[in-house]
């Protein structure tokens, strides 16, 4: 049986990397929040007795579903809302800095020129731009693929859905996010 430790470890390896996740989902740090406690919250209630190796896709697809329910409530809001002309939804929140998330090691941003590091911040600030725009399945294929480094199959158990699905939505993220670059001037070679 694993101990609280080892729970309370888990998740503070996840905490930073969950909430982005969630607020590149929600675009709303203070739900973002909601959504990974609860989340953490459900992981410990449920599968705190689980075997650790299955906490990591436990935790994903709870995640995910957390989002999906947050969204859900979401719409049902608007669409209340919509019914009284006198009410209007929040403005724009506070942008999302991916930059502030990505840990470059200190020993390769030292060797980088001052250069590359105004590029790979450039690239970074129009990636984090357009992924905001993305639908929602797709960025969250595209999140849990390539920000979270799980394979096809356990992104499709993370999502509950196909991995085809998943092969669909990544290709037209990645196609729309190398879209976006190569109209700010990036191509392949830059990035």
């Amino acid at each position: 049986m694993p101990t609280e430790q080892e729970l309370s470890a888990f998740l503070r390896s996840v905490d930073k990397r969950a909430f982005k996740r969630a607020q590149f989902a929600t675009q709303n740090p203070d739900a973002a929040l909601d959504v990974v406690q609860d989340s953490m919250i459900r992981l410990a209630d449920k599968y705190g007795d689980h075997d650790p190796a299955e906490w990591p896709m436990l935790f994903q697809r709870i995640l995910t579903n957390a989002i999906l329910d947050w969204h859900r409530r979401q719409k049902v809001r608007s669409a209340w809302m919509s019914n009284l002309s006198d009410f209007q939804g929040a403005g724009d929140g506070e942008e999302f800095d991916l930059l502030e998330t990505l840990e470059i090691e200190a020993c390769s941003e030292q060797l980088e020129g001052a250069d590359r590091q105004l590029e790979r911040s450039q690239t970074l600030a129009i990636l984090d731009g357009e992924i905001q725009k993305l639908p929602d399945r797709q960025r969250e294929s595209f999140l849990l693929r390539y920000w979270e480094g799980l394979d096809v199959a356990e992104t499709a158990a993370a999502m509950g859905c196909s991995e085809g699905s998943v092969k669909t939505h990544c290709s037209r993220a990645t196609h729309t996010l190398a879209k976006a670059l190569k109209a700010q001037g990036f191509d392949h070679g830059h990035t």
